[in-house]
């Protein structure tokens, strides 16, 4: 990935690919499995968002990494696939998580 230094114009690109790339993965994910009320649909959709813009770089280099694309990718390509990928995989533990605790979690 190229050295971004302290760039203003290259650190509003990585923003706007994290940030795109989190919306992305959290709005696709909406798609895939519908929540039952918007209270769900909000907090997995902010979890999405969150975990893409936090977890959106390592998860860009670790995945250009295991798929062998590291060099064939430039910084906001990693960025916007990290940011969708870690975006994408939260909303789906926390929407697995709340489908079992609602299963199970019952009042006795």
């Amino acid at each position: 990935m190229a050295d971004l230094g302290h760039d203003p114009g290259a650190m509003f690109g990585v923003w706007a690919a994290k940030t795109a790339g989190a919306f992305a993965g959290a709005g696709v994910s909406l798609i895939y499995l519908l929540p039952k009320s918007r209270r769900e649909a909000a907090s997995r959709f902010a979890t999405g968002m969150t975990c893409g813009l936090i977890f959106g770089g390592p998860t860009g280099l670790w995945l250009a990494e295991r798929l062998g694309l590291s060099g064939m990718l430039s910084g906001a390509e990693t960025m916007l696939a990290g940011s969708a990928a870690a975006s994408l995989c939260a909303w789906w533990v926390l929407g697995a998580l709340s489908r079992v605790a609602e299963r199970y979690g019952g009042r006795r």
